[in-house]
């Protein structure tokens, strides 16, 4: 600021330069000032604009894990049905061979017909593990391959 001394005139007042000088002091700090709140806003406006773009993906992420946990679930064993009914079949074929091999000491005269019976259902049993293994194998194929699958898409994820 000007030495105020020199600039009163001879009324004891301020003269028009002091004045307008005074003024423009509060313009120029009323404009920093403003600037300042507009830069402020502009930063804010950024920060929310990274916020919502992280909370965009977040969601995403949010949901490839999701469709990630639902595949984990579903390997659990996707063959169980086959399985199922493979264990069934062999509990019913040796329900059916206990009797058969009763019947077999106990009737001598039906001795050759009992025996073959029990045989044919040996053959059936002895068929059905075989295919109960070859499912299981193929299962714990499968689930590998699947978990393998999972854990690459995993690692990409990182």
């Amino acid at each position: 600021m000007k030495n105020m001394g020199s600039n009163i005139g001879s009324s004891g007042r301020l003269s028009t330069e002091e004045i307008n000088e005074e003024e423009e002091i509060p313009r120029l700090d009323i404009s920093k000032f403003q600037a300042r709140e507009e830069e402020i806003e502009r930063k804010k406006m950024e920060v929310r604009e990274k916020v919502e773009l992280q909370l965009g993906r977040a969601e995403e992420e949010t949901r490839r894990l999701t469709h990630i946990w639902e595949e984990l679930e579903v390997l659990a064993d996707p063959l169980r049905k086959d399985v199922a009914i493979a264990r069934k079949k062999i509990d019913m074929a040796n329900k059916e061979l206990k009797p058969l091999g009763q019947s077999c000491q106990k009737k001598e005269k039906e001795y050759k017909e009992a025996l073959e019976a029990f045989n044919e259902k040996n053959r059936e049993k002895a068929q059905l593990v075989a295919t109960l293994m070859e499912l299981l194998t193929e299962s714990e194929k499968q689930r590998m391959k699947k978990l393998e699958e999972l854990n690459k898409i995993m690692e990409s994820i990182r």
